[in-house]
């Protein structure tokens, strides 16, 4: 068999990444520790001077005044004397007169100190606990705390900066798939939920302006552990500086970015963000996608769903007519823009202006920036007209059950929608290779896909499993290809019966250069091939029988059964010499 031409990579959703940087600039990193000392020393400056001061006198006082011996011959105390009984008595602790007993004199000037000792200690813990409870010297502290933690990752870690929805889903979405990442919020509310979030690592969290360069510094942009930032707050002009900062310091790694509007999505685009996410655009082209290419639809929300979810039922393409869409913001005219691209009609309306009216319409979008209104619009219509195509925009997860039980054809829910896609190009790159191939796919080869697939590995989402043909990944299938030929279906075959298939299908190959999709089972399989597939992990797990095992990948590769150990292979080998 010959491979199919290399597909070219799709234009959508996003176009090529460039970088627009002329000259080396190193990341900035101010040492946070410098600020808590200064600080410090800027505070506590006169109540140390006091307490000095203090001290001073009262040494100065004991050595000049002449007291009496234990003999009664006269004696002056040394420095070492006074200030040794001066620091006992100063600090309150108490431990006699030493060397000698006082005189009356000394005792008065010893009251004396110990009355002004006592007021300049207070003055000084006074100061210290103001210190303590001041504002910018607990996040000089905390800052320092953070920096240290985030030195102590010496694996690779993201960096999300931004932490509403859509960075509280990604940071759960990363710790439950057990990778590492650092958070960047504009607030301390922000932190303490991060704090306080039930997460199995401990994410480092810090409260800064993530439009200074020197912030991502402290967060480890510059770290060589640092693998991708993702710009997840809902202020575009944020996000765009991070992708100019990231792109123009550290054009090494990707930066993506959520964009609420298309002309700074653009601008991202241009800067060099590797991706830009727009969830108003994307939903737009989903629910396009669903209403024109069913079965493509179910294939690529199956696909990005979280391992285990099952495949969507099967829909029919929905005829053209009006569609009303009802939303107090920019979704409206995003959304709008998206139907009317793909020659659909729609009228605009706001949610304030009552129950939108869907008479004669074939679809309702309620896109408010308040859930409980947009169900109550969906609820509204769906009384209306039972038939009537119903599509919910939801911004928190507490009214998810609420939704699951009113059951609306489709439900926008952009923090989801976002971080499926970012996550996916950053954690699994070559996996949304894949998926954007999936994107551009007749409804029809895609409708024979999902078939194929849900016969494969079941009607529940897959996983995807990424391995390198190489001494490394597959011991035993790069000894076998210096002197053999494998093919690649070869792999996918089952070690207890070669005539049975694992619950795994490869999807993507990337040899070089070159990206091949969908693969054939006669394809031959090269040193330094990647292979993507998906299925399940069971599947996984007895596909690395052959990759590790020569025994194994004889069987599956010609049907001949072979001894597992040398020695056995070598007993093999002389039986017919004995004969």
């Amino acid at each position: 068999m010959t491979l199919p031409a290399s597909a070219p990579e799709p234009t959508h959703p996003d176009g090529p990444y460039r970088t627009l940087r002329r000259r080396f600039v190193r990341v900035p990193a101010p040492e946070p520790s410098t600020d808590a000392v200064f600080l410090a020393l800027r505070r506590m400056r006169a109540p140390l001077i006091v307490v000095v001061a203090v001290f001073t006198v009262s040494v100065a006082g004991l050595t000049a005044i002449p007291g009496l011996d234990s003999d009664g011959n006269p004696y002056r105390m040394t420095v070492f004397d006074a200030i040794y009984f001066m620091s006992y008595t100063a600090t309150t602790i108490g431990f006699g007169e030493t060397p000698y007993e006082l005189t009356r004199p000394q005792r008065l000037w010893v009251t004396v100190c110990i009355f002004a000792s006592v007021v300049a200690w207070a003055y000084a813990l006074g100061a210290l606990l103001a210190l303590l409870r001041e504002p910018s010297f607990r996040e000089a502290l905390d800052r320092q705390a953070f920096v240290r933690r985030v030195k102590r990752l010496h694996r690779p870690f993201l960096i999300l900066v931004g932490y509403g929805q859509m960075g509280r889903a990604a940071a759960e979405t990363l710790d439950a798939l057990g990778r590492s990442c650092v958070v960047v919020a504009a607030d301390q509310e922000s932190i303490d939920a991060l704090a306080g979030a039930q997460l199995a690592s401990d994410i480092p969290g810090l409260v800064g302006d993530a439009r200074d360069p020197a912030v991502l510094g402290l967060a480890g942009l510059g770290s060589k552990h640092c693998i991708g930032v993702l710009a997840l707050t809902d202020d575009d002009a944020v996000n765009l500086s991070i992708v100019m900062a990231v792109t123009l310091l550290r054009h090494d790694i990707p930066v993506i970015s959520r964009a609420n509007q298309r002309d700074t999505a653009k601008a991202m685009r241009e800067f060099g963000a590797q991706a830009v996410v727009n969830p108003f655009e994307r939903y737009g082209n989903y629910l396009v996608m669903r209403l024109r290419r069913p079965s493509t639809y179910r294939l690529l929300t199956w696909l990005i769903s979280a391992p285990g979810t099952a495949v969507a039922p099967d829909t029919e393409e929905h005829e053209d007519g009006l569609w009303v869409i009802a939303a107090d913001d920019h979704f409206g005219p995003e959304i709008a823009q998206d139907l009317e691209d793909a020659g659909l009609s729609t009228t605009v309306v706001w949610p304030a202006d009552g129950a939108p009216d869907v008479s004669g319409a074939v679809g309702l979008i309620a896109g408010g920036a308040d859930d409980a209104t947009n169900l109550a619009m969906a609820g509204h219509a769906r009384l209306v007209d039972p038939e009537v195509f119903l599509s919910v925009r939801q911004r928190s997860r507490r009214n998810e059950p609420l939704l699951r039980a009113f059951a609306p054809d489709s439900v926008f829910v952009p923090a989801q929608l976002t971080v499926q896609e970012a996550l996916a190009r950053v954690v699994t790159p070559d996996f949304w290779r894949f998926v954007v191939h999936v994107w551009g796919m007749p409804d029809a080869e895609a409708e024979a896909l999902l078939d194929r697939l849900i016969a494969t590995v079941g009607r529940h989402s897959p996983d995807s499993h990424r391995v390198v043909v190489g001494e490394r990944e597959t011991p035993a299938l790069q000894r076998r290809l210096h002197g053999g030929r494998v093919l690649l279906g070869d792999l996918f075959r089952d070690p207890d019966d070669r005539d049975r298939q694992v619950a795994a299908v490869p999807v993507l190959l990337i040899r070089g250069s070159e990206t091949f999709y969908l693969p054939g089972d006669d394809t031959p399989v090269q040193l330094g091939d990647v292979v993507l597939s998906v299925g399940s992990g069971q599947a996984f797990a007895i596909m690395a029988d052959a990759q590790h095992y020569d025994h194994v990948l004889e069987y599956l590769a010609t049907g001949e059964f072979v001894p597992a150990t040398a020695v056995g292979r070598l007993l093999r080998r002389a039986a017919p010499k004995r004969a």
